[in-house]
């Protein structure tokens, strides 16, 4: 049995945002078991130039990416929606374990199922080194607070 992801397909403006937004906030919990679960069973994934397929695979990429990606912060935002399509760009900060700092920037395109899940994920993603003092991503690890800027705001 399937169970509703929403907000469900067709998006709006309105939907699509919301759509981000729970992504990114799920992302920033760094949970590959919880983040798994947007997606269906026999999801597809482009992740820079590692293919996928499923959520069992899905979460031990997630934990591999998040023992590697230390103190990861991201943000995303719509760039453009149609249908059960989003595409979305993004930027998150992190560190390695020698203390590096970087920030990634990226594109994905989503599609989704009837029920919410995503299906299809395709993410083109590039690492820029960083120094601490560059950092723009401060608030406490877990979900980026309300008022903090978006990527626009902070013209990335």
């Amino acid at each position: 049995m399937t169970v509703n992801r929403p907000p469900l397909p067709p998006f709006t403006e309105q939907t699509a945002a919301q759509k981000a937004r729970m992504a990114e906030d799920a992302w920033n919990t760094r949970d590959p078991a919880k983040v798994a679960l947007a997606y269906t069973m026999d999801s597809r994934w482009r992740n820079r130039a590692e293919f996928l397929q499923g959520r069992e695979a899905i979460e031990a990429f997630l934990t591999r990416k998040w023992r590697r990606e230390l103190d990861y912060r991201l943000i995303k935002e719509v760039w453009a929606f149609r249908e059960n399509r989003i595409a979305v760009r993004f930027a998150y900060e992190w560190r390695d374990d020698a203390g590096h700092w970087f920030r990634s920037y990226g594109n994905e395109n989503w599609e989704f199922d009837e029920h919410g899940l995503m299906r299809r994920r395709i993410a083109s993603i590039n690492d820029a080194p960083i120094k601490d003092s560059d950092r723009k991503f401060h608030w406490p690890l877990g979900r980026r607070p309300d008022d903090h800027p978006s990527l626009s705001d902070l013209d990335l």
